[in-house]
């Protein structure tokens, strides 16, 4: 009846049953991602075994599927009052009650009441069986081409039968799903998706007690050939970091472990705790990390990191193939909670922390997904702040989910870092990688030449391929070395130009604008002086620090550190000869690193020291010391290879590139102890030294 003028009608929604079909379709991806849904059931619901049979899997018309658990099974007020109502919030509320399963006291993983959609997604006739301790056993049958048909889903009903129990007699209960007429055929590919999924439901490292998960499928058993477990790859890992993050902080132990072959050469190295600040890269910089508040609680991690270099995977494993195969599918880092896996953080084509194009940037520092298996352990209850998706496909962007990226980044940086030293070691003992300069080399080459009785003849020669490598040298640190500072520079200077558009708006004030075009000045000048002609000149250690202070006093001003000069408190200055500009702007990085470093630590007072010193062995110094964390490294020779780092989103570039400076200076950069040489009192942190060795 259509309402007339002045009168109502009052209307409702009426749901056909297809939506039920579309909603599998939107939400649940495929099908392996259904049964793998229908298995997490059966770990809410209390079961210690599920397993996943498939019979005819390449034939639709002759194949089913059965699911069945021995978990607490249910009744018909559950079956009606829960399951069958689409988006149920009886889970959620379990779960905004903190309220765990009554027998292994586990936190459900099911909130949204749309996890039944995944039995639709896969067949259209579906048997259920279900059976509570003690109970009657309750059969469903659903005919999904009777429900599509009908005109809506309110009046379409499902016969709810009890009978004498067969599929659980005796004292046995759970639940079975028995699914036939399947939507679709699955392939050999499908089924060994679906081995992985499930052989990774619960973590590789600390699985959940009494929760065991098995996959059948009779006639087809080939297809699951040659499938490696992670306890068949473990072995293989030559590198181990294990630990936890919460608040601001982060402690693993770290675990090499060389190939049995190389024992003899190679000793194992194992690091009780190592203990570092969180941070999260934001823009050009890092700044320190708090996950206090985000409602994410402890994470507990596992990384087993892989070394692929050709050499070195053959003596780790003889299926050289299998191992590559293995962690091109299931490499990554996974999230667990309470033991079960959070889909589809660690899937193929789910780069979710940008691990690969990290290794891009920095391939010889940075792990990809296809060198490590990771697993990150939320407890269910401390972490509400991550919310799944209703797709059953990660978490939903959010300030918690962003702040739990940038502590897992920040996090591996460190364990890469600690690799990083063992891998050089590896490289070196299979003839590799050594740390000698090109131009240590070519002395080297002299020398076995010369034995060999026809240095005289090519030493000419040998003379001009130096010279030409020596200006190739210089011409590439002169381009390097402007990139160590320069986006702080330019960023500076974006800061204060936007501060002059505001202060040139407005009621004019000429001192205030005098005062921001000669900040502005400081801020560009170095930079201008970077890019000129980096010819030798003679100066002073002063007039470099001098120098340096001038790029770096906002900065150092705008973080609230302390600048003392040594020139100020009795330091003796010594003469320079060389390139200003690099020297400068190699003083200015090592700045930038105290001043990272500082804020890093988070000090209330933060203190720089600027100075010489005459104390290290033969030559004199400039000295930059702090009061942050300081060094967390044994070996000096770490802190300046290529692409070592701490920070996350560095290059680790910048102390390798201040110790070539130093070595076109006839010098070397130094690392010296905070009792080797007299310092404020206040400096207890990093101690770098630009030594510059006495010419004979």
């Amino acid at each position: 009846m259509t309402p007339t003028n002045g009168q109502s009608e009052l209307l409702t929604f009426q749901v056909k049953p297809r939506l039920l079909t579309l909603l599998g379709d939107q939400l649940i991806r495929d099908a392996t991602l259904a049964v793998y849904e229908l298995v997490k059931n059966a770990y809410d619901a209390d079961a210690t075994e599920c397993s996943v049979r498939i019979e005819n899997p390449a034939h639709p018309e002759k194949a089913r599927i059965l699911i069945r658990d021995n978990g607490s099974g249910m009744d018909a007020h559950v079956l009606r009052d829960s399951w069958m109502v689409i988006g149920t919030d009886f889970r959620a509320k379990q779960r905004e009650a903190k309220q765990r399963s009554p027998t292994y006291h586990r936190f459900p993983l099911g909130e949204k009441g749309l996890g039944r959609l995944s039995i639709h997604k896969l067949g259209r006739s579906i048997q259920l069986v279900t059976r509570m301790p003690r109970g009657e056993e309750l059969v469903m049958d659903f005919n999904w081409d009777v429900l599509e048909s009908s005109t809506a889903l309110n009046i379409t009903p499902v016969a709810l039968a009890s009978r004498t129990p067969r599929s659980f007699p005796g004292n046995k209960h759970g639940t079975e799903l028995i699914i036939t007429r399947l939507r679709e055929s699955w392939t050999r590919g499908d089924l060994r998706k679906l081995h992985r999924a499930i052989a990774g439901l619960c973590s590789p490292f600390k699985s959940p007690d009494n929760f065991t998960v098995s996959l059948f499928a009779p006639g087809s058993e080939q297809w699951l050939d040659g499938l490696l477990g992670a306890n068949d790859v473990k072995h293989c890992a030559l590198y181990h970091a294990h630990g936890h993050f919460s608040g601001q902080s982060a402690t693993f132990s770290y675990r090499f472990t060389p190939p049995s072959s190389l024992a003899r050469q190679i000793e194992p190295r194992f690091n009780n705790r190592i203990t570092v600040a969180l941070e999260a890269r934001e823009g050009r910089k890092s700044l320190p990390l708090n996950l206090d508040g985000h409602d994410i609680g402890e994470v507990e991690f596992d990384f087993l990191l892989f070394d692929l270099d050709p050499r070195l995977i053959r003596l780790v494993t003889d299926d050289v193939s299998g191992l590559k195969g293995y962690l091109n599918d299931n490499g990554g880092v996974r999230v667990y909670r309470d033991g079960i896996r959070v889909y589809d953080f660690g899937e193929p084509g789910n780069d979710w922390l940008n691990l690969d194009l990290r290794r891009v940037n920095t391939p010889t520092a940075r792990t990809s997904n296809n060198q490590i298996l990771g697993a990150l352990r939320l407890d269910a209850t401390l972490s509400a702040g991550l919310r799944e998706k209703s797709n059953r496909e990660g978490f939903i962007d959010s300030p918690a989910y962003q702040a739990f990226i940038a502590a897992v980044i920040s996090v591996l940086t460190q364990v890469e870092a600690e690799r990083s030293k063992d891998q050089r070691r590896l490289r070196e003992s299979l003839g590799k990688g050594d740390r000698k300069t090109v131009f240590a080399r070519l002395a080297d080459l002299r020398d076995l030449l010369d034995q060999k009785g026809v240095l005289k003849d090519v030493e000419p020669r040998l003379i001009e391929v130096e010279k030409e490598m020596e200006v190739y040298r210089d011409q590439l640190l002169h381009a390097a070395v402007p990139g160590l500072t320069l986006g702080l520079m330019i960023h500076g200077a974006e800061k204060i130009l936007d501060e002059l558009r505001l202060a040139a708006s407005g009621p004019t004030d000429t001192k205030r604008i005098k005062a921001l075009v000669d900040q502005l000045y400081r801020a560009m000048r170095p930079v201008t002086n970077l890019l000129k002609n980096p010819g030798k000149a003679k100066t002073t250690a002063f007039k470099l620090i001098d120098e340096a202070v001038f790029s770096t006093e906002l900065r150092l001003r705008r973080h609230g550190v302390t600048l003392i000069k040594g020139k100020e408190t009795g330091n003796v200055d010594f003469p320079v000869e060389g390139s200003k500009q690099m020297l400068i702007a190699s003083i200015t990085n090592l700045i930038d690193n105290a001043i990272h470093w500082l804020e890093i630590k988070a000090s209330k007072q933060k203190t720089l020291y600027l100075g010489t010193s005459n104390e290290l062995h033969g030559g004199a110094s400039i000295i930059v010391a702090d009061n942050g964390p300081g060094f967390g490294d044994d070996s000096p020779s770490d802190l300046v290879e290529p692409f070592f780092t701490r920070r996350p989103g560095g290059m680790g570039l910048g102390l390798y590139i201040v110790n070539e400076v130093m070595r076109v200076h006839g010098g070397l950069l130094a690392f010296p102890g905070n009792h080797d040489i007299e310092l404020p009192n206040a400096c207890t942190g990093a101690v770098v030294a630009m030594h510059f060795k006495e010419q004979p």
